[in-house]
């Protein structure tokens, strides 16, 4: 009997060796050590006092490892990791004598899997989430969250995808707050993002149109980050945008939604001439009204609505020594009324990438002294028109990337008012691009180098500078009129990547 038992559970040892052989692991990652000099606040000073203490110079890595569990190739497991930002020095983020810094974290961790007997797949948990676009990337949403994306062919020309994802839940908590039987801890505090796409392609023609609804319960932006709650407004300053920053409103709806709506187009009909233009339109619903004072003395009623829209285009042709290009966008900006809300495209969590100083990192998406990176930038309330000329080569392995972009308005100038600081135009840069009034600009230049040192070893030197047109007497009209002083900001950066 005890030889049974053992010739059994040696099979059984056998059976689960075998299995676990037949899991393929397949490991990537990158490693980023950066170098950045520069000045990122379009702000010096505050009734003669310096606000701009930033560090000019930061050195700062990063390291990504990936690692796939395949078993086939209708099942895998991916979990992927992030080592950092470690700013060199910083002792919380390890970057300091000693090191030992906790500062590993789960960037995403999801299953795929298809379907039995059909080609629809499958991918839940926590994963990259980008609605479709063109032309300067996503306006609306592309960034990590936990979901379920289900997509597969309808036709040999035409796909469907689903998604369900839940980027916020159970992190409100009551602590000071007014009671008002909603205010428990976890209570009406979920974010849920549901969207639909049916990508279809054609010979030389990409369409993806795309609806997305949004539900939000009344304690979903409490007590988060800054940029978790972009897709309401731009928080800071914009006291009359709901209620930031002022106080004298309530939520009257326990559930609130939102609605966007997008159409990316991408052409090469005429290679190698590329087309792309995209338009986008959102919608947020009141969370309620309230007062609110100009810088006159007088109360005005305001609503915290928000709706706007969003076009932009991009037109490339590729050339022997590179690709030529131009770009350019408008969209909605606040009409001068609040008693409707605001006019500006509201989002989630968007990445446009025209330009990599004020955009979107569109090469790294990472700066190592975080200099206007890392940003939400949706153009809301901006247009703007660029010249490029990208991935030239004259010798070998070395590319170059050149952009010129001007930035205007479409806000009303008499939104100042409303304003609570006469620099509030600074305050949004990072979650949304700043509020500019019709009287105001910015003229940004980028020249991006790329060295190809090995085959996955690269260096990248980035130069950018920002010119800062921001009319100071339009802003003098600000509820709190202070002096100050603006200044442009630029920065020089140089980062080493090896990927694997």
């Amino acid at each position: 009997m005890k030889k049974m038992m053992t010739l059994v559970l040696a099979a059984g040892l056998l059976a689960c060796a075998q299995s676990a052989q037949a899991i393929d692991f397949k490991a990537k990652g990158q490693w980023l050590m950066g170098f950045s000099l520069g000045q990122g606040s379009f702000l010096r000073s505050v009734a003669g006092q310096r606000v701009d203490h930033e560090d000019k110079f930061s050195a700062a890595q990063r390291v990504r490892l990936q690692m796939d569990a395949v078993a086939s190739e209708y099942l895998s497991g991916t979990v992927y990791f992030e080592i950092g930002d470690q700013h060199w020095g910083k002792a919380n983020e390890g970057g300091a004598l000693g090191a030992d810094g906790k500062i590993v974290e789960v960037k995403n961790a999801y299953l795929d899997w298809t379907i039995p007997e059909t080609d629809w797949k499958v991918r839940m948990g926590i994963q990259n989430v980008a609605l479709p676009s063109a032309a300067g990337g996503s306006a609306v949403m592309d960034d990590d969250a936990a979901g379920i994306i289900v997509h597969g062919p309808v036709t040999e020309n035409i796909g469907l995808l689903a998604a369900w994802v839940r980027p916020l839940n159970d992190n409100y908590t009551s602590t000071g707050a007014k009671n008002t039987g909603n205010d428990k801890d976890g209570y009406l505090d979920n974010v849920d993002i549901f969207a639909l796409a049916a990508p279809m392609t054609f010979d030389g023609v990409s369409v993806t149109p795309w609806v997305s609804l949004v539900l939000f319960g009344q304690n979903a932006l409490r007590n988060i980050g800054i940029g978790q709650a972009n897709f309401l407004s731009n928080y800071g300053s914009y006291r009359w945008n709901h209620g930031a920053g002022d106080g004298t409103w309530g939520r009257s709806k326990a559930n609130t939604v939102a609605f966007w709506a997008g159409l990316p187009v991408k052409l090469s009909l005429w290679d190698p001439l590329n087309v792309e233009f995209d338009f986008n339109y959102g919608y947020a619903q009141s969370q309620g009204r309230g007062w609110i004072e100009n810088s006159d003395g007088i109360r005005k009623r305001f609503d915290t609505r928000r709706e706007g829209w969003l076009a932009k285009a991009l037109v490339e042709y590729k050339m022997d020594w590179g690709v030529p290009g131009i770009f350019g966008w408008y969209a909605s900006g606040d009409d001068g009324s609040i008693k409707n809300g605001s006019e500006r495209m509201p989002s989630v969590s968007p990445a446009g990438c025209f330009t990599t100083f004020m955009g979107d990192m569109e090469y790294w998406d990472w700066a190592p002294n975080g200099l206007l990176a890392d940003r939400n930038l949706s153009y809301a309330g901006t247009w703007g028109i660029g010249l490029q000329l990208r991935d030239m080569s004259f010798v070998e392995n070395l590319k170059h990337t050149f952009r010129v972009a001007y930035w205007g308005g479409t806000n009303s100038p008499s939104m100042v008012k409303f304003m609570e600081h006469p620099w509030s135009w600074n305050d949004g840069t990072l979650y949304d691009g700043p509020y500019l009034t019709t009287h105001d600009g910015i003229l940004e230049f980028n020249l991006v180098n790329s060295w190809q040192i090995y085959e996955n070893f690269e260096a990248n030197l980035e130069l950018g500078y920002l010119v800062n047109f921001v009319d100071k007497d339009t802003w003098k009209r600000s509820w709190m009129n202070e002096s100050f002083k603006k200044q442009d900001a630029w920065k020089a950066q140089l980062i080493f990547a090896y990927r694997f």
